[in-house]
């Protein structure tokens, strides 16, 4: 019984890792999907917190750092407190962002407005 279970464990595991590989867009696909919902999944290459920007942003650059960034998640800094850890603090992380792709000055990114959106692997 005991092997069974565990046996179960794994597998729930293991699906929902597939199914997060399946339906995930990787950053450099990203330009293919403006204007869709969907979820976009890649490394922090590099994380800025701008709090002297005009209202405060938060970038999290996928897969390349800045200033050669593919893809950006951005937090307008009215968001930072639904946060119970920076988000600067994901750099290195793999995460998965969910949201509407949209242009800035021809890159990608997503704004992230709550922290559900954002999930560490």
């Amino acid at each position: 019984m005991k092997r069974f279970f565990a046996l179960c464990i794994f597998a729930s595991i293991f699906f929902v890792r597939l199914v997060h590989a399946e339906s995930c867009i990787a950053p450099e696909d990203a330009n293919n999907h403006i204007g869709e919902q969907v979820s976009v999944c890649g490394i922090v290459a590099s994380a800025k917190y701008a709090v002297s920007s005009p209202n405060s942003p938060t970038f999290l650059n996928l897969n390349r750092p800045y200033p050669n960034q593919i893809f950006t998640v951005l937090i307008w800094g009215v968001n930072r407190s639904k946060f119970t850890s920076p988000p600067e603090s994901l750099e290195g992380s793999k995460i998965y962002v969910n949201g509407t792709i949209k242009n800035y000055k021809g890159k990608p990114e997503i704004v992230v407005t709550d922290p559900s959106q954002i999930k560490k692997e």
